[in-house]
């Protein structure tokens, strides 16, 4: 339940704190998010999905690592921005090393918020293994 947990809070957080990093906004990725949210219905492979789960899972390691620091800085919008961009860098190198590309991760996390269907393979894929 906690992978679960923690896979929905990367699909979440995925459009958000990913979006917003500098090297993923220099590329047209949130046009062609734009330019798809109405056919959501993509076909990604169990592949991909299984690596979008473990990808998430890390992103969420790192949000809960993250965050008390941001809460920290408090008003500090330099030591703000700071962390955002390790945290940024550090989910980046997640998505990565998972096997996807950041672009694809964010695609599969905009179609996750957009289709149950998907979202339930992906929670699925997520269950601990017996």
């Amino acid at each position: 339940m906690k992978r679960t947990t923690a896979i929905l809070s990367a699909a979440l957080l995925s459009s958000g704190i990913l979006a917003a990093a500098p090297s993923v906004m220099a590329a047209p990725a949130p046009q062609a998010a734009s330019q798809q949210s109405g056919a959501v219905a993509a076909n990604f492979t169990d592949q991909q999905l299984q690596d979008f789960s473990s990808a998430a899972v890390k992103i969420s390691e790192i949000t809960q690592t993250y965050t008390p620091q941001l809460q920290k800085a408090g008003d500090d919008a330099q030591q703000h921005e700071s962390i955002l961009r390790e945290a940024n860098s550090k989910m980046i190198k997640a998505v990565e090393s998972s096997g996807l590309q950041v672009e694809e991760f964010n695609r599969i996390g905009q179609a996750i918020q957009q289709d149950p269907q998907l979202l339930k393979r992906v929670q699925a894929m997520a269950q601990p293994r017996k």
